[in-house]
């Protein structure tokens, strides 16, 4: 229960490989800066806060060897690292959180020797792990009053344990509620085509923490919803607008269209460092595209006919008129978003 996703150990980084599971839990470790943005890329890790993380320590490792004697050197090399990791995936807004993180660190000690700006690095690097943590206990706190007790929670996709440093952001409410105030929890996960995270990543976490889960197919939700088998949707989110307008995983903007005929609240759970205040809404969100491979297999088995046209954008907008409220470690933004969100940022650090 709460493994780390994401961990450095004596100055060797390692991951959990989720491209394995559920079939298997394998830690690998990570040498460079080129195999985490490979891991990255491939949804080894995944999740915005994991990968933010992830980005990070990626720089440090692109560095970490360097025979640079200058200050000036290593920063240029850093300045390289931190371009080519931002390339990896372009939605999620924690991995240019991060980067930019790093490289407004390292300008502003320019006049530390090299060996310190390694290690500033790294201790940067390691803080951001210590901080998702505190966040999403933050978020599953204040999300946990929405949780009753016999709640049924619908999720989309993962924003578990597996999409965060340890403890996740859509499911930190679930865990805190049941491990925090002792209330007895359902959760409904949808599968989550086209790479499946609902359903090999999502039911996986939930059942190893003894969480009861059930699985369904994403065309299921709305049948679900009619039956009156759920009563709050929870998800993740990979990049808010300043408008309250959304990305996630996609599949999201249908679940959110259908809790709102069936009058169920949806909320998203947000770490501020999901949040771009520079995005006005929703279309300025970039949208990641991947391998039609992604949807016409299904690993390495090929279920769909040859030569075949395949769209796969890996995640959508939800418009902001869909959202009850955002979730975040400064407590719950409700609308006018465009007036709440903002103000989360004025507020002083969470406990």
């Amino acid at each position: 229960m709460h493994e780390s996703t994401i961990w450095c150990e004596r100055d060797h980084v390692f991951i959990i490989d989720q491209t394995l599971l559920p079939l298997e839990c394998k830690r690998v470790e990570i040498r460079t800066c080129g195999e985490m943005w490979e891991a990255i890329r491939a949804l080894r890790v995944r999740g915005a806060p994991a990968i933010g993380i992830a980005a990070a320590f990626g720089i440090w490792l692109g560095i970490r060897s360097s025979d640079c004697v200058l200050s000036g050197g290593l920063i240029e090399q850093i300045d390289q690292c931190c371009d080519y990791m931002a390339t990896a995936r372009p939605t999620a807004v924690n991995l240019f959180w991060a980067v930019e993180r790093i490289r407004n660190l390292v300008h502003g000690h320019a006049g530390c020797v090299p060996e310190e700006i390694k290690e500033l690095v790294l201790r940067e690097a390691q803080s951001m792990i210590e901080e998702d943590n505190a966040v999403c206990l933050s978020i599953g706190r204040h999300g946990a009053g929405l949780v009753h007790d016999g709640c049924r929670v619908l999720t989309h996709c993962n924003a578990g344990g597996l999409a965060t440093a340890r403890y996740g952001t859509a499911l930190a409410p679930v865990y805190y509620a049941m491990e925090k105030e002792g209330r007895k929890v359902h959760v409904y996960a949808d599968e989550t085509r086209p790479l499946l995270q609902g359903a090999r990543l999502t039911a996986w976490e939930l059942k190893q923490a003894g969480i009861p889960v059930t699985l369904i197919c994403d065309n299921m939700a709305a049948s679900v919803m009619r039956r009156g088998l759920i009563d709050i949707v929870i998800v993740g989110t990979d990049r808010v607008a300043r408008n309250g307008d959304f990305a996630n995983k996609i599949g999201t903007y249908g679940v959110a269209v259908l809790a709102h005929a069936h009058n169920i609240p949806f909320y998203a759970a947000a770490p501020l460092s999901s949040i771009d205040l520079t995005a006005a809404d929703g279309a300025a969100i970039p949208i990641e595209e991947r391998d039609p491979d992604e949807v016409t297999r299904i690993r390495g088995i090929q279920i769909a006919p040859d030569g075949i046209d395949v769209f796969n954008p890996a995640f959508d907008v939800t418009p902001c008129d869909y959202v009850t409220g955002f979730i975040t470690e400064k407590g719950i933004a409700r609308p006018p978003f465009d007036q709440s969100i903002p103000l989360l940022f004025q507020q002083p650090d969470f406990d």
